[in-house]
């Protein structure tokens, strides 16, 4: 007797969009793993011939751990005191997802379900407020080796997120949820919570912006 086939049905999804605000509460530290760091790894994996390690140059590696908006004049100022960029400025968009993922599991849910619950639109989320400025830290690398890296740092910062979700997997309340818990118990950049630290903590604001579903 043959075995008769099923059926698959399968509903349209209803795709929604919200903005919220994240608010900065403690710096923002990059570190961009620029196109000359890829591009020496690339040359000593094709066993190409090499400099000597460069002199470094703190303001150069200042300006290369930023993420610069396409299209957009990166300017350098410099004085006595500090060092600092002017133009505008970014974070992956896909930092914010990956707190957010990880905040799911504070609350019982599976990482790999929340991935797909929601994206954040853009490569880029321009992060506004302060000029970035460098900062300089001493750091241990490979096997306990001390350098020192001068990053970019924003002290008062925040951003205009867009959110698509869908609506059967996930509400507006429940993402913005987990924003406020990513934002206190992971972070996002350089020396986070998550990394046992204390930068790159952030909440929402108090608007959540509605921006309407269509399904597909």
């Amino acid at each position: 007797m043959a075995a008769k086939s099923a059926s698959l049905e399968v509903p349209p999804i209803t795709i929604g969009r919200m903005q919220v605000t994240i608010i900065g509460t403690s710096p923002l530290v990059c570190s961009r793993f620029d196109e000359k760091a890829i591009q020496m790894m690339v040359d000593k994996q094709m066993q190409k011939a090499t400099k000597g390690r460069e002199a470094k140059d703190p303001s150069d590696c200042f300006m290369r751990s930023l993420y610069p908006i396409p299209g957009v004049l990166a300017v350098l100022h410099e004085d006595e005191d500090k060092v600092w960029a002017e133009g505008r400025f970014g974070f992956p968009s896909i930092a914010f997802k990956a707190a957010a993922v990880r905040a799911a599991t504070d609350a019982g849910a599976k990482m790999t379900d929340m991935r797909r619950a929601f994206h954040i639109d853009g490569e880029l989320v321009e992060i506004k407020g302060d000029a970035p400025k460098m900062r300089r830290d001493m750091v241990r690398v490979g096997m306990g080796t001390a350098d020192v890296r001068f990053r970019g740092e924003f002290t008062n910062w925040h951003a205009d997120v867009i959110i698509k979700y869908n609506q059967g997997v996930i509400s507006i309340s429940q993402i913005a949820n987990l924003l406020r818990t990513a934002g206190f118990g992971v972070g996002i950049g350089e020396w986070r919570p998550e990394k046992d630290g204390m930068w790159g903590m952030f909440t929402i604001g108090p608007e959540v912006h509605d921006l309407g579903a269509e399904k597909i």
